[in-house]
């Protein structure tokens, strides 16, 4: 049994993209995003300063909480959505196969 998962990027309306991912290497959901060609700066290389790795999760299994300085970044972007989390901050696990999220714009 693999302990890979799939996250489902959308791309644009209706086109979504598949990443298998491991889940025993203790990776974020940035790192593979990025690992994978998107454009994600993550200027603060994953410490939840800049807000350039901001995903808006469409679809999937429950994520755990944002601590409360993933929220205070995410309060400070141009736009904020209910399912807005960084992407540096969610550690990937078996129970996020199938999650589906956006990468959302730099500037509004």
């Amino acid at each position: 049994m693999t302990d890979d998962v799939r996250i489902y990027v959308e791309e644009a309306p209706g086109q979504r993209h598949e990443i298998q991912a491991p889940t025993d290497m203790g990776l974020s959901l940035m790192e593979v995003m990025k690992a994978d060609g998107y454009d994600i700066q993550a200027t603060c290389g994953g410490m939840a300063l800049c807000g350039t790795c901001h995903v808006e999760v469409l679809a999937g299994p429950e994520l755990p909480e944002p601590s409360d300085d993933e929220l205070a970044m995410l309060e400070s972007l141009p736009v904020m959505t209910q399912g807005s989390r960084l992407s540096c901050q969610i550690r990937l696990h078996p129970r996020m196969d199938g999650l589906v999220v956006r990468l959302m714009p730099q500037d509004a």
